[in-house]
């Protein structure tokens, strides 16, 4: 689909030209595990990497391909993977790039979950995160080593909805020859599109504002087609030879698509994070209303955020739509849109005082999830964040004091009128 088209129609139309069997005009559902070759020759092309087709639903699936043609579209991208989960899809990146004893700079200020991933999990496999402030150009560029193969951020931080600068980030990569990773999750490519600004690959978190109803768990890595894989030789897997077929050099053999067709090849194939197809349409049904969502989310937070700032029984908001962030001019320069609809708040009597709020809240859900429709709520520190100590938590914006909100679309004065309630008794 023509790439000059707006954002609000590549929603609707990009990926899903109708069913050319049947002429049905949504994306069928492919529930089917495998697909019947041509003839033996065909077999053998398809698992040779010399044709593009489908196999096994592990790798490929008609409505999963699909929704990667259709994120990929928004992105900008030149094409995309979808997997299980949006932590699915962080490993899903960093596969391809790392190796025994190779480091990531990480930003500091990431959801808890990725921290974790991040601090512990990855060095089962002699991976290493080294975590710094993005704010800090010179301090990023301290931190690269001979041994960093990528840096990774968020556009939109989980929980204190900062932003990042991300053409400073890019700087730095480009100059170290590294790629950038940015998890466009929160601002969904509605209100920020990563690889513009010159990030290599985009993942996101598809179960929240890209599917936007909390019904189903996805995640996509997009690949921006523009770094060269074979500038150096940090990265093997796609510019070496691959044993596993035959020799092939994936950089050398595809382009613009290696880092795609590899998440393919041989990222799902044998880390098996499969999106189901019931999934990847949902999905697909959900993004087509983003450019409606988007607005409303975006100008209900920053209504709430208002109210919440003037309040007496609130010692800090962290929403960078307002005048008093320190992310304020970085949002308005690069998310002209909006600065999202996820951030904190401290009130007044510290971690007492917040799970008190939580539990006296009606109308926000007590969830551990963000980018609903419906407007969510949670104490990061006992539950997303509990992992990590006091210090992680403060620098990752968790503190025991702090509440995460996630704005949906319901009318703003009913949100803010339970706030007010939950707040009265909290701060009693």
């Amino acid at each position: 689909m023509a790439e000059n088209y707006d954002i609000d129609t590549l929603a609707i139309h990009a990926g899903t030209e109708a069913d050319p069997a049947t002429g049905a005009r949504q994306v069928p559902i492919y529930q089917s595990t495998s697909y019947q070759f041509r003839d033996a020759d065909h077999a053998a092309r398809l698992f040779n990497l010399q044709e593009v087709g489908y196999i096994y639903s592990r790798l490929t699936n008609p409505t999963v391909s699909a929704l990667q043609n259709r994120v990929a579209a928004l992105e900008g991208g030149a094409g995309a993977v979808c997997c299980s989960s949006g932590h699915a899809a962080q490993l899903l990146a960093l596969f391809p790039l790392m190796g025994p004893g190779k480091n990531i700079i990480a930003s500091t200020r990431l959801y808890g979950g990725t921290v974790t991933q991040f601090s512990h999990t990855i060095k089962r496999f002699g991976w290493s995160a080294k975590f710094v402030d993005l704010d800090d150009m010179d301090a990023l560029r301290d931190a690269i080593d001979d041994d960093t193969r990528a840096i990774f951020c968020e556009s939109i931080s989980n929980p204190g909805g900062y932003v990042t600068d991300i053409p400073a980030v890019a700087k730095v990569a480009d100059d170290a020859g590294i790629p950038l990773i940015v998890d466009n999750t929160l601002a969904t490519p509605f209100l920020c599109r990563p690889i513009g600004m010159g990030a290599t690959l985009v993942v996101h978190s598809l179960t929240k504002f890209m599917t936007g109803n909390g019904t189903v768990t996805g995640g996509v890595v997009v690949d921006s087609g523009k770094f060269d894989w074979s500038a150096s030789d940090k990265f093997p897997s796609l510019s070496a030879p691959e044993p596993a077929y035959h020799g092939l050099k994936f950089h050398e053999t595809f382009g613009a698509l290696a880092f795609t067709f590899h998440g393919i090849a041989i990222g799902l194939r044998d880390l098996g994070m499969t999106m189901n197809p019931q999934g990847a349409h949902y999905t697909l049904m959900g993004i087509e209303t983003l450019g409606l969502r988007m607005p409303r989310h975006v100008e209900n937070a920053q209504k709430v955020a208002e109210w919440l700032e003037k309040d007496a029984r609130v010692t800090s908001v962290t929403y960078a739509g307002l005048a008093s962030s320190p992310w304020h001019q970085t949002a308005a320069r690069l998310y002209p849109k909006g600065a999202g609809s996820l951030f904190t708040f401290s009130i007044k009597g510290g971690y007492d005082a917040a799970v008190k709020l939580v539990d006296s809240l009606e109308l926000f859900s007590h969830v551990a999830n963000l980018g609903d429709a419906r407007s969510l709520v949670i104490h990061s520190a006992s539950t997303t964040h509990r992992q990590l100590t006091e210090d992680q938590q403060r620098a990752a914006g968790a503190a025991p004091e702090v509440l995460r909100l996630s704005i949906g679309i319901e009318n703003p004065d009913d949100l803010i009128a339970d706030l007010d309630q939950a707040l009265s008794k909290a701060t009693a």
